[in-house]
């Protein structure tokens, strides 16, 4: 229930048949052989040739695609390395042409990585694809594809694992979710690998499962391989950093810098790519917040993991290592002396020293910050530093403590793991207040809608304005409002329109639908910002974030077997991450957004019913058949996660609502349209037959 506000992009869940975003070269795929192939032109191909019903093209194309991908990548990473090597960037010397050996070997390094990558990959510009295609690369939208190839060339072993991979980075994709589940019904029993897997996430994954089943040496095995391959994706991270930037400030035709100044902008951004390798590392894929503290939890697992298996001189050694990223960790700290005195007259534990891999990334670490707020504070860049380490960060589905560990002496080691603390709400949450208007009647509160901050209510409207207003929907709607004109953003079996309050009061006041009736579209969604505002007690002023009138309709031809929803489950200020029980309040999630409200039109359709889960995305805790007057309304975080079910045949209308308690985030059409009322009503118009004025207050 997130439609694009005016305020910033929608996060739209990618679709089972996203919009082609490239016209397709050439049509098809031309024969392997002479430079790389760029994939973004072979992707275009592949979703041109699924359009037109070439399967087996389509699956050839994609496939290609990703293969392309991974080798131009690969290919970069080569060069960069052997230039690297070969051509060693040589320091400045004193006076007039001293700085020209060092550019001379910047000159000669590139030289050398044209040279090396331009008989693989060809003209470095046929490699540059849009921000579309890569951000459908990230999201791995070309396995969505595939999957449906695949599955009508009967390659069902092909199909699960494009559709695991894609699930992998889309949790939250119910339609997903539903054709894994037939795989498996099909086929008995199906291995399914995620073909786009980071190997030291996977090991470190792995390691995790095993210490929590107390089976230490093989978390021990698995964890130390997951640092192998964390170091090593850490250098290509820092290589790949290296390739062109995005001058996010400076239109480049028109950009006039001087030498040092020209360097310098670029090897900022060059260095901010560098600096968030830790974080790039620990970010599961198609995620966008990494997990917190996740470096330095290897160390901390393995401590306790090698002191489990007698090991105590690399428990030291690890209890060291974790030290250098929180040297004020009391348990660790507790720990690490427990290690020493184990150790003593065997061992002078002076000698074991934190591992040199952890040291010398975190010295650089440091510098990279250091120089990084130079050029912040000196140069105008705009940079602010993220908390890469936080120590509270472990996730409560992945990280929590042994139950063994509490049976330890009181003298020996603990695990210095803590459950990440449920955030505080910056406001006391209450429920109960007056609904204000003696006809709306209460249904159900929280309780009985088995979750938080939630409340159903009926007759907030009547049936004669729910008709009315359903004949101004018709007048004034159209198709992909809101979604910048995507007619189906969330499903391709359904058609959305929607129309803002300031759209229907312009078209009332143009003559194009009856005035009255436009302004009841205001009067009601005033109506129900009172009411939700006065029944959760709120001390402050609720305001409008967002107010649309919106229509589902179910397309003909398109719903037998439909087994997807009209509008994936999501919680409305915040991403919700069904994997790890997470909600992550940061953009591009409107994090303002404090309450919603649905106020239902009609019922004759079938499906469309709306629906509570819990963080799942799955276990239903409420669901909600629409009807003409009745409205939901709830708190807009990760404690309400919701969607709507498919509308199967008819159409399913309502005023959608979203509620923020700081002003600065107030509606902008909103503001436009109390000035358009006010206007009215100055020259006498007339307000809609509606009073909205709580005069018979309960």
């Amino acid at each position: 229930m997130a439609p694009g506000s005016r305020r910033g992009g929608a996060r739209l869940l990618p679709l089972l048949l996203p919009l082609l975003v490239l016209p397709a070269a050439g049509g098809g795929c031309a024969a392997e052989g002479g430079p790389l192939e760029p994939f973004d032109a072979l992707y275009a191909s592949g979703v041109e040739a699924y359009y037109g019903g070439d399967f087996a093209g389509a699956a050839r194309c994609l496939e290609r695609a990703l293969r392309s991908r991974r080798e131009l990548r690969a290919a970069r990473l080569r060069c960069r390395r052997l230039c690297r090597a070969q051509v060693r960037l040589a320091e400045p010397g004193p006076g007039t042409g001293g700085d020209l050996p060092f550019f001379g070997s910047v000159l000669r390094r590139a030289d050398c990585v044209r040279r090396c990558e331009e008989p693989r990959l060809g003209a470095v510009s046929r490699h540059r694809a849009a921000e579309e295609v890569r951000a459908d690369f990230q999201r791995r939208v070309p396995y969505s594809y595939l999957q449906r190839a695949y599955i009508q060339l009967n390659k069902l072993e092909e199909a699960a694992n494009a559709a695991h991979t894609f699930f992998m980075a889309n949790p939250e994709h119910m339609e997903i979710q539903q054709d894994l589940e037939n795989y498996k019904t099909m086929s008995g029993k199906v291995s399914l690998i995620d073909q786009e897997a980071r190997q030291h996430m996977e090991d470190y994954s792995a390691g995790v499962r095993h210490y929590d089943r107390e089976e230490y040496e093989l978390a021990i095995e698995l964890l130390e391989r997951a640092l192998k391959g964390y170091y090593s994706e850490d250098e290509d991270c820092q290589v790949m950093c290296e390739g062109p930037q995005r001058f996010e400030e400076h239109e480049y035709l028109d950009y006039k810098a001087g030498l040092y100044e020209a360097i310098a902008d670029h090897y900022m951004q060059v260095l901010a790519c560098k600096h968030d390798c830790v974080r790039e590392l620990a970010t599961r894929s198609g995620r966008i917040s990494p997990i917190e503290n996740f470096l330095p939890l290897h160390y901390d697992y393995l401590q306790f993991a090698y002191y489990r298996v007698g090991d105590y001189v690399k428990a030291l050694e690890c209890a060291k290592s974790y030290l250098l990223f929180h040297p004020d960790d009391e348990d660790v700290l507790e720990n690490a002396g427990y290690y020493e005195g184990l150790l003593e007259g065997t061992v002078d534990p002076a000698t074991i020293k934190p591992r040199k891999e952890a040291k010398t990334l975190l010295q650089r670490h440091k510098l990279e910050s250091h120089l990084l707020q130079v050029a912040a504070a000196g140069l105008g860049y705009a940079y602010t530093e993220p908390n890469y380490w936080n120590r509270y960060g472990a996730r409560q589905d992945e990280h929590s403590v042994p139950s063994s560990i509490s049976s330890e002496p009181e003298d020996g080691p603990r695990l210095s793991l803590t459950k990440k603390p449920m955030p505080k709400p910056d406001r006391e949450l209450k429920e109960g207040g007056p609904l204000l208007y003696s006809d709306v009647k209460f249904v159900y509160n929280s309780q009985q809608l088995n979750g938080t901050q939630r409340v159903l209510l009926d007759n907030v409207i009547s049936e004669e304005q729910c008709r009315e207003l359903h004949r101004v929907a018709s007048g004034i709607m159209l198709a992909g409002d809101g979604y910048r004109g995507k007619t189906s953003p969330h499903t391709p079996n359904e058609r959305f329109e929607g129309a803002t309050v300031l759209k229907a009061l312009k078209y009332g006041y143009e003559g194009r639908v009856p005035l009255k009736s436009a302004r009841l579209f205001y009067d009601i969604s005033e109506k129900a910002r009172r009411i939700v505002e006065s029944y959760f007690l709120l001390n402050s002023t609720l305001y409008f974030s967002y107010t649309h009138l919106v229509c589902r309709t179910a397309l003909s031809g398109q719903q037998e077997r439909r087994n997807d929803l009209s509008h994936p489950i999501h919680a409305d200020n915040c991403l919700l991450d069904p994997e790890a029980n997470e909600c992550w309040k940061e953009p591009p999630a409107y994090t303002f957004r404090d309450y919603s409200a649905l106020l239902y039109m009609n019922a004759d359709f079938e499906g469309g019913e709306f629906i509570f889960t819990e963080m799942d995305a799955k276990t239903v805790t409420a669901s909600i058949k629409p009807k003409c007057g009745r409205m939901i309304s709830f708190s807009s975080g990760g404690e309400n996660p919701h969607g709507v079910k498919a509308v199967t045949k008819g159409q399913r209308c309502a005023v959608a609502l979203w509620f923020t308690l700081d002003p600065l985030y107030r509606e902008l059409e909103r503001i436009q349209a109390d000035e358009v009322i006010a206007m009215l009503d100055q020259q006498h118009l007339g307000p809609s037959e509606m009073n909205i004025n709580p005069k018979d207050e309960l």
